[in-house]
């Protein structure tokens, strides 16, 4: 059993980073913390320590439950982490790609003028928020 592990090493191994050289940089440039405060790439983790890490424009708070030292397969990594991240920003995060799917019978040939216009509409009608109704 590990008792001690580098942040960038342990977030390369739970896989939240591609490359241990990703995770180092993520350290370096401010995007790991704990309670609140950057934690270099050389800090030690420790069972129960809570995490916050952004990547790319998603964020998120994980809590150590296992210690792990080198990398492992998805399922197994799972069980060395617990991802509490609330739910709203989970969702707000998905709802910035989620987009209508519009699909057409096939055989219908190309839309009208007025099929256009209806989908142009329902297009924007989505991105408008509720305040500007």
């Amino acid at each position: 059993m590990v008792e001690k592990v580098r942040i960038d090493k342990y977030l390369w191994a739970i896989r939240l980073f591609k490359t241990r050289t990703l995770a180092t940089e993520a350290c370096k440039a401010g995007r790991v913390k704990k309670d609140g405060t950057n934690i270099k790439a050389s800090y030690e983790v420790k069972v129960g320590d809570v995490l916050q890490v952004s990547k790319n424009i998603e964020k998120k708070l994980i809590k150590v439950t296992a210690l792990l030292a080198n990398r492992v397969d998805a399922k197994k990594a799972v069980l060395h982490y617990m991802d509490i991240t609330p739910v709203e920003d989970t969702i707000k995060f998905k709802s910035m790609f989620r987009m209508p799917v519009l699909e057409r019978d096939r055989g219908t040939g190309r839309p009208t003028k007025k099929d256009r216009r209806e989908i142009d509409d329902l297009q924007d009608n989505f991105f408008m928020d509720e305040d500007d109704d």
